[in-house]
């Protein structure tokens, strides 16, 4: 076996992109660390030197993929609330369209039944559900209702993005404007009986 010499960190990287192209084609039980440490080229002790598990590897890979999206779609605060919500569904959709399988990962961990693995999307979910609800609050008070509509509009979008990327029926401007529209009159509509 020919290994490559790469810093701690390059490696770890490197592991972590391999770790996200097997997880996203296929269920977490068909994903071996023998083959991970083949396709980078190093030995299993190396690979279980950086993760002492198949299960800590699994989080950091769906940690790096959370992480990634976080700063990808940093909110804007010079912008309006509208151009923030355009310039972060723009950047998120981005990310799916070249980034699938590290997006396939963060939503397999969605359904994982490990905890310690479903906590990371769920922080991922929750500064994006705060986002959501800080942007809110420079137009409006939220109330209980945004912080419920927000989550709710995070699963609406990662559902259309799954489906999107299955089907890639319509163009990634027509799945921003339908999430976009979605989440203004999510936030924006009236309580029943007052309109």
């Amino acid at each position: 076996m020919r290994r490559t010499r790469l810093t701690s960190e390059r490696r770890r990287e490197q592991l972590l992109a391999i770790g996200a192209g097997l997880f996203a084609e296929r269920p977490y039980d068909e994903v071996w660390i023998e083959e991970v440490a083949e396709l980078a080229e190093v030995s299993r002790g190396l690979l279980y030197h950086y993760f002492p598990t198949k299960r800590d590897f699994f989080a950091a890979v769906v940690r790096a993929e959370s992480e990634r999206i976080l700063r990808l779609t940093e909110p804007d605060p010079s912008l309006g609330v509208r151009e923030q919500l355009v310039a972060g569904l723009d950047a998120y959709l981005e990310y799916v369209q070249a980034h699938r399988t590290g997006y396939l990962v963060m939503h397999r961990a969605a359904v994982s039944v490990d905890e310690g693995i479903r906590a990371v999307f769920e922080e991922s979910l929750a500064v994006q559900q705060q986002r959501i609800v800080d942007a809110v609050a420079t137009v409006r008070e939220p109330d209980e209702a945004v912080r419920i509509a927000a989550r709710g509009w995070l699963m609406f979008v990662i559902t259309v993005c799954l489906d999107w990327l299955e089907r890639s029926a319509v163009s990634r401007e027509q799945v921003r404007d339908l999430c976009a529209r979605t989440l203004i009159a999510a936030v924006e509509m009236e309580p029943a009986g007052q309109q």
